[in-house]
């Protein structure tokens, strides 16, 4: 597979209209409300005195690691995103449709994209499933094209492509 990358080096990621529009809220919700409200937290936690034993400034303390942790995340995936730039062609890439095969004549659909994508907490994008390509049967299938076979797993799994398609809407 031929990874897009930017000019610094970064892989880029590719993300829907929609997943790109979420995340930006979510960031500029997280280093707005959600920073002021963990600060506010700690701030009262300390005016209760000894930060030794006080489990309220602990808690708030792991909560905003938690919070940075999630902002310094969505701010690289954000730099480094290629929105909604379908692929061409019937070689699997971020962006596709993929149709499978798993032999026994029952096809399966995904969109072949970062996990980021999905709208439910069940990792899906309408009726798709979302595989990302860090997945184990994301880095078997990226590159391939329709008509190939891929065995892939500790289990020996083999998968034919179907069609791959891109993605819309």
């Amino acid at each position: 597979m031929t990874e897009t990358r930017t000019a610094s080096g970064h892989a880029t990621t590719w993300l829907t209209h929609e997943a790109h529009q979420r995340l930006t809220a979510t960031l500029d919700r997280l280093q707005g409300a959600t920073r002021a409200e963990i600060v506010a937290k700690i701030e009262a936690a300390r005016e209760e005195g000894d930060l030794k034993e006080n489990g309220g400034y602990h808690a708030a303390k792991e909560e905003q690691g938690k919070l940075e942790a999630r902002i310094r995340q969505l701010t690289q995936l954000l730099r480094d995103v290629r929105v909604a730039t379908v692929p061409a062609g019937d070689v699997i890439e971020e962006g596709c449709v993929v149709s499978v095969d798993y032999g026994d004549g029952d096809v399966e659909r995904f969109l072949f994209a970062n996990r980021e994508n999905a709208t439910d907490e069940g990792g899906k994008i309408g009726d798709l499933d979302v595989y990302s390509p860090e997945s184990p049967i994301g880095q078997a299938l990226a590159g391939h094209a329709t008509g190939d076979t891929i065995t892939f797993g500790p289990r020996a799994i083999s998968v034919k492509v179907v069609a791959v398609e891109p993605y819309s809407a």
